[in-house]
């Protein structure tokens, strides 16, 4: 592209100077010719086709360069005036492109959700989309394998967490289910799933087998005289049940149950004294470090992400990738989300847009300083460079047309001179 706009430039200048000159010849002709005839007209022509050449070359130039390397004033505007440029380039840009109301109504225009829409349910956008996300899953594995980046990510990790407020965090979560009584949503569940293993045979059985070795172990001169004893434990062990489960009912039936109340008050005292006990602190820090500091959880640990590292790698090398099917059929699933939900879909766009009000200044001044730094840091030949390749193809054709229409005026001059002579 670059090589197609010097080429374009050289070819145009050439063309032009070929104008100019064709001009100085034809004008040291007809002079030779001493007006003879026709001649004075094409005198009058290319002497005036020189003059609108010569000025417009010098024009042209003095954008970007002193002419034939004279010091003349107001030349090489391009090059002085470069910061200029800069300041009012970026300026234009973040007033006349990126102000606020025309990126909200671009985006509105665009509508990014009902596009995301129809890009996604495209499967073949999907598994692209698929592929371009286990590359980058992939070229991640890779780099998480560094030993360097996984002893600093390991460092990192373990300087975060000693530096986490166990202790306070776990009275924060339990003072946020005490809200609303939800802690008693909590200990309801616990209650009914510890009701329905009780009702299970197995759960049954293994009460009646601990019940009847209790007996054995504790009393075995009584259990010598009990008659049909795995009979007699399962008929205990059912009584037992049942009574559990008629108090377990009980509480489950009782807003106000005692035991709610003093589930309440064991989860206030443990609130109270993660927050102002130091030794209940200091229990949970330890618990904590001791958590950090294990070598064979963190030995686990390691052999479960280079298990989990392996398998992927596999996988994504694979032709049937698992993981990109995966993906591509959850981006085919939201795009048909999106789709068949309108509500959800407006819920898209209205917050991009608000993200768009929200971050378009900060964006748009962050913009146009790039833009204004990168011009100025340019070399001053890099920057004309850039600018006449840009444009300077064009400049040409007002040379060639100065030729032109100079020695059109040229010829009307001469016959405004010879009607008034």
């Amino acid at each position: 592209m670059l090589d197609e706009r010097r080429a374009a430039l050289r070819k145009n200048k050439m063309i032009a100077l070929a104008l100019m000159a064709g001009a100085a010849v034809l004008f040291v002709v007809a002079r030779l010719q001493q007006g003879a005839g026709g001649w004075g007209w094409v005198a009058a022509f290319a002497e005036a086709a020189m003059v609108g050449a010569l000025a417009d070359w010098f024009a042209v130039v003095a954008l970007f360069r002193h002419p034939m390397g004279l010091p003349i004033p107001h030349t090489a505007i391009i090059a002085d005036k470069r910061e200029t440029i800069a300041d009012n380039l970026a300026r234009f840009i973040q007033e006349k492109f990126l102000t606020t109301e025309t990126l909200v109504e671009k985006m509105r225009g665009f509508d990014p959700a009902r596009q995301l829409c129809r890009y996604l349910t495209a499967r073949d956008n999907a598994e692209g989309l698929a592929r371009g996300v286990a590359r980058v899953l992939s070229e991640s594995i890779g780099f998480l394998e560094d030993e360097r980046v996984s002893r600093i990510v390991v460092a990192a990790m373990s300087d975060r967490i000693g530096k986490f407020d166990l202790a306070g965090s776990a009275a924060g979560l339990l003072e946020s289910l005490r809200k609303d009584d939800r802690h008693q949503a909590v200990l309801d569940e616990i209650l009914r799933r510890l009701g329905a293993w009780l009702e299970t045979p197995q759960s049954q059985e293994k009460i009646a087998l601990a019940l009847d070795n209790w007996v054995d172990t504790e009393y075995p001169l009584l259990s010598k005289f009990i008659p049909n004893r795995p009979q007699f434990s399962r008929n205990a062990g059912e009584k037992i049940i049942g009574k559990v489960s008629g108090f377990l009912n009980m509480v489950n039936a009782d807003p106000n149950h005692e035991l709610r109340q003093e589930f309440d008050r064991a989860v206030a005292d443990f609130i109270v004294k993660l927050k102002h006990d130091s030794g209940t602190r200091e229990k949970v820090d330890e618990l904590k470090r001791e958590v950090i500091d294990n070598e064979q959880l963190s030995q686990y640990a390691k052999s479960l992400v280079s298990d989990l590292k392996q398998w992927m790698v596999e996988d994504l090398d694979r032709p049937l990738s698992s993981i990109r099917a995966k993906i591509a059929d959850a981006a085919v699933g939201l795009g048909r989300t999106l789709t068949e939900n309108p509500d959800l879909t407006e819920s898209v766009n209205e917050h991009l847009e608000r993200l768009v009000i929200k971050y378009a200044d900060p964006l748009r001044e962050g913009f146009s300083r790039h833009i204004a730094g990168t011009v100025r840091e340019w070399k001053e030949e890099e920057f004309i460079e850039e600018i006449e390749l840009s444009i300077g193809s064009d400049l040409q054709f007002i040379r060639m047309n100065g030729t032109l229409v100079g020695g059109m005026i040229g010829i009307l001059l001469h016959a405004v001179s010879l009607a008034i002579g």
